[in-house]
This record gives C-alpha cells, sequence and structure tokens, in this order.
C-alpha cells in the first residue's frame, strides 16, 4: 500500500506561483505513474498533469507551459511547480499515485486559491 501526504496549497495573487508536494509513503517502489487533478467548485475533477516513473510528463492544455510536474524518487516525492497563477485555477488539488498491481491512491487534497 501507498500512502501519500499533499502540501504547499494557499492563497496567492494572479500572476503568481505556488508549489505542490506530494510526498509517499509504503511500497513506494511499487509506484507507477504520479499525478495531480484538482476540483474548483461545481465542477467536474480534471487531470492536470502527470508523470511516469520513466520520466514522462503530460499536462491538461491549460496549464501547458505553466505548470511543470516533477518526480524526486530519492525522496519518494512529486513536485507540482505552478507559474503565472489565474482565477481559473482556483481549486482543490489532489495527488495521486499509481501502485503497479494496486487501485489508486489520492492524497488528502490542498487547497489552491487565486485572486484576481
Amino acid at each position: 500500500q501507498v500512502q501519500l501526504v499533499e502540501s504547499g496549497g494557499g492563497l496567492v495573487q494572479a500572476g503568481g506561483s505556488l508549489r505542490l508536494s506530494c510526498a509517499a509513503s509504503g511500497s513506494t517502489f511499487s509506484i507507477n505513474a504520479m499525478g495531480w487533478y484538482r476540483q474548483a467548485p461545481g465542477k467536474q475533477r480534471e487531470l492536470v498533469a502527470y508523470t511516469s516513473s520513466g520520466g514522462y510528463t503530460n499536462y491538461a492544455a491549460s496549464v501547458k507551459g505553466r505548470f511543470t510536474i516533477s518526480r524526486d524518487n530519492a525522496k519518494n516525492t512529486a513536485y507540482l511547480q505552478m507559474n503565472s497563477l489565474k482565477p481559473e485555477d482556483t481549486a482543490v488539488y489532489y495527488c495521486y499515485a499509481d501502485p503497479l498491481g494496486w487501485p489508486r491512491e489520492w492524497g488528502q487534497g490542498t487547497q489552491v486559491t487565486v485572486s484576481s
């Protein structure tokens, strides 16, 4: 099993930056992909970005060029660097991990609020 703990959310003005962290513990050797979804009030949860164990990354069109996902395998931690934030980025961000042969695990969620 894998457990995830998120950190790094908060309140920032438009144009600012935040970095989210997602620290994994437990059977971390089994983790393949890690990434983030977000959910704004009244909207469906949407995939923001993910990275595979081999370093492949993918981004939602709405964040491409502004957000960067990375992963430190030695620390079992994934990061989401968010630059040029916009009010429409306001949401609860949930990290996830896909352990091989096990169900997806989710972090507890962290609020990101971007003021205009």
